[in-house]
């Protein structure tokens, strides 16, 4: 392996955020629960929660949108290999344009494409139809960072950029949501996304140490680790919320 590195660090994740596989099959479970007709995920990355709701309803189609391009071609492969194309479209654009109503809305770790935390759940109630569930998921702070902390984490972070789980949730029920469901990333589900995040990279790094990019690898991965590690661990959550939409 001795090519240029693709750099293709998603790979090795079943999900692009801090969840177990056992946790996103049981909210699966619970979408489907209430018979839905039909599923959109709003940044649904390569789809695969999108595909498990919709292997758990099956009398349920599902639209996913994303702008990843490669992200959408993984759907799109993985839809097939599941036997679920016939169930399940992927567009690849920006989620404002391709809003629909639908019994099941899944936002999940992407409310950027509607704005903030707020602006997002106030785009997307409307969205959801009466009696309709709404997956939200999204970072919160579980303590509140020290500016050590934020000085470790990205450029230009601050503490105003994560509400607190009373905050998220009051967020949600301001804007005409009942939450059903309240859960939180544990530390070992963490640790299983970020070690993922950069293992492909790692690998190559091992096998590669003399090629010309490696220096460039190299930093880029002890970044994103010193990010982890002395940021945002244990002050970093992420919050799963199933939001309810009344019937009348």
């Amino acid at each position: 392996m001795t090519d240029s590195p693709g750099y293709d660090s998603r790979a090795r994740l079943t999900f692009h955020g801090p969840l177990s596989a056992e946790r996103a099959d049981r909210l699966a479970v619970g979408l489907a629960a209430a018979g839905p007709a039909d599923v959109v995920d709003y940044g649904c990355g390569w789809g695969e929660f999108l595909l498990r709701v919709l292997d758990a309803a099956p009398g349920a189609r599902g639209v996913g949108i994303d702008a990843n391009g490669p992200e959408i071609a993984r759907g799109r492969e993985s839809a097939e290999k599941r036997d679920l194309s016939a169930r399940v479209s992927f567009i690849e654009g920006q989620a404002k344009d391709h809003a629909r109503p639908a019994d099941v809305v899944i936002n999940c770790g992407a409310y950027q494409a509607f704005g903030t935390i707020p602006e997002a759940l106030k785009a997307l109630r409307p969205l959801v139809r009466p009696g309709g569930l709404l997956m939200f998921g999204a970072e919160i702070w579980d303590r509140t960072p020290t500016g050590e902390q934020l000085a470790n984490m990205w450029p230009g972070i601050s503490a105003d950029d994560c509400l607190s789980l009373p905050g998220l949730v009051d967020a949600a029920t301001a804007e005409g949501f009942r939450p059903l469901s309240v859960q939180t990333a544990t530390r070992g589900e963490w640790e299983e996304f970020e070690s993922g995040l950069a293992a492909a990279d790692e690998e190559w790094l091992l096998a590669n140490g003399n090629h010309p990019e490696a220096v460039q690898v190299r930093d880029r991965l002890d970044r994103q680790r010193s990010i982890w590690l002395r940021g945002h661990r244990d002050v970093m959550g992420f919050a799963y919320l199933t939001l309810g939409v009344p019937r009348s």
